[in-house]
């Protein structure tokens, strides 16, 4: 071997000894440093109660969760997933998240193209078995879960998600607070009456009401409803080609109208250059905000505006008090009693090792509806309930009694509502029996 040869294996055996010892130390001195705890992440969630047309449900919460936490449902645009919007046009969500300590819950289509419904009939009223009726259940559980503030539950979206919280908004006044939507429509806007999901005069933006009208189609999805209504921000590009542009002075019209104010703004001003910002009404912040981005297409939200949103929904500020007297007002303890043989339920259960949770669904069979409810049923010996959804629970073994929630309190003749609950066995997983409806004896399915 030649002595170029050799000092040139020299060199390479040198310096692959030196690239190791380097690597070592390298290790050791990582291995010393202290690692930070593992974060947060979307946690998909697969029993959560009536989920008539197949949605996904994803949570995210932070490792530090406020006492009594605010709830943002944050919905995707077509053609998007949970994952999507948390880690791109929601991703200041999420930060602000970390930062204030509220949950987030995402809502996910799961239907060819991934929009959701905000067209059909039953997708346009309140407990109507489509996605709206998901979404509901999602928050239920997330509210028995998490301890959320009731006061504090909003909804935020993008395209078709901001179609659907608008939807959410005026199916669910009692529930939400606030609302924030990017580039959306008029709630009822994309009705249609041949099963397609698609509206191509409200997409064009040449499906023009009244305010009177475009607020008399959102009432209509909580009729007989005269409590207040969520205060609602909107969003919209002056170049969106997709969802056009005059949506947004229609949308405008409906919410205004709602809340029974101005079409005319009281405040203008531009928080950052190409966005104009009206303000309807005196309240402070106010109950309709509308944001013009010139130029801007149907690619909302752009940066900043997120942060925008959270002060709007009010997720920059710390959780309120709720006292017992707040969380017992949700409570309808009037009751109808349905016609004898007018009820009926199915349970289900998904028990492991000494624990289980049931879903419940109870199906209003007689020809009127019923106007507040106690769903009384007994636990198996063993079973002790240790949280519920949709209802509240008491006592916890033997024989227990459900009662209704705010929105949840009216069942219409076959409609169904679900409601649930976790528990602890000894051995017994079996389902509750013995179910009465408001003293009338209920057939199990």
């Amino acid at each position: 071997m030649s002595n170029v040869n050799r000092a040139s294996l020299d060199g390479l055996s040198l310096a692959g000894i030196i690239a190791a010892v380097l690597v070592l130390v390298a290790a050791v001195a990582i291995s010393l440093v202290p690692q930070p705890a593992q974060a947060a992440s979307l946690v998909r969630v697969t029993s959560f109660g009536t989920n008539p047309t197949g949605l996904n449900m994803y949570v995210y919460a932070p490792d530090r969760l406020a006492e009594r936490p605010a709830l943002l449902v944050m919905v995707h645009y077509c053609t998007g997933s949970a994952s999507a919007v948390h880690n791109g046009g929601g991703r200041d969500y999420v930060t602000a998240a970390d930062r204030n300590g509220y949950v987030i819950i995402y809502p996910e289509a799961t239907r060819d193209g991934r929009c959701f419904d905000v067209s059909t009939q039953n997708g346009l009223r309140r407990n109507g078995g489509s996605d709206s009726t998901g979404i509901m259940s999602m928050v239920s559980y997330a509210r028995q879960r998490y301890n959320v503030d009731p006061e504090r539950i909003v909804v935020s979206g993008i395209s078709s998600g901001a179609m659907m919280t608008n939807v959410l908004a005026a199916q669910y006044p009692d529930v939400f607070s606030a609302g924030a939507a990017f580039a959306g429509v008029p709630a009822g806007c994309f009705a249609t009456t041949d099963g397609s999901m698609w509206n191509s005069q409200c997409s064009g933006g040449t499906l023009l009401k009244t305010p009177q009208q475009w607020g008399d189609q959102a009432r209509a999805m909580y009729p007989g409803y005269t409590g207040r209504y969520p205060r609602m921000q909107l969003w919209h590009g002056t170049a969106d080609t997709t969802l056009a542009y005059p949506n947004f002075g229609e949308a405008l019209d409906q919410w205004t109208n709602v809340h029974g104010v101005s079409r005319t703004p009281t405040t203008t001003d531009q928080p950052q250059a190409n966005w104009t910002r009206t303000r309807y009404g005196t309240g402070t912040p106010a109950v309709v905000e509308g944001i013009s981005a010139q130029g801007t297409g149907h690619d909302v939200p752009t940066a900043g505006m997120v942060s925008h949103a959270i002060t709007f929904l009010g997720l920059d500020r710390p959780p309120t008090t709720t006292t017992t007297t707040t969380t017992t007002t949700t409570t309808t303890t009037t009751t109808t009693p349905p016609p004898s043989q007018g009820c009926s339920v199915k349970a289900v259960v998904n028990a492991w090792n000494t624990g289980l949770t049931e879903t419940i669904t109870i199906t209003n069979t007689s020809s009127a509806p019923v106007n507040g409810w106690e769903l009384q049923f007994t636990l198996p010996g063993g079973q002790t309930v240790t949280g519920g959804w949709s209802a509240t629970y008491s006592p916890t073994t033997g024989q227990v009694t459900a009662r209704n929630v705010g929105y949840n309190a009216q069942i219409q003749p076959s409609a169904q509502v679900s409601i649930g609950f976790q528990a602890t066995h000894t051995g017994n997983s079996g389902p509750a029996d013995g179910f009465t409806l408001n003293g009338v004896r209920c057939a199990v399915t």
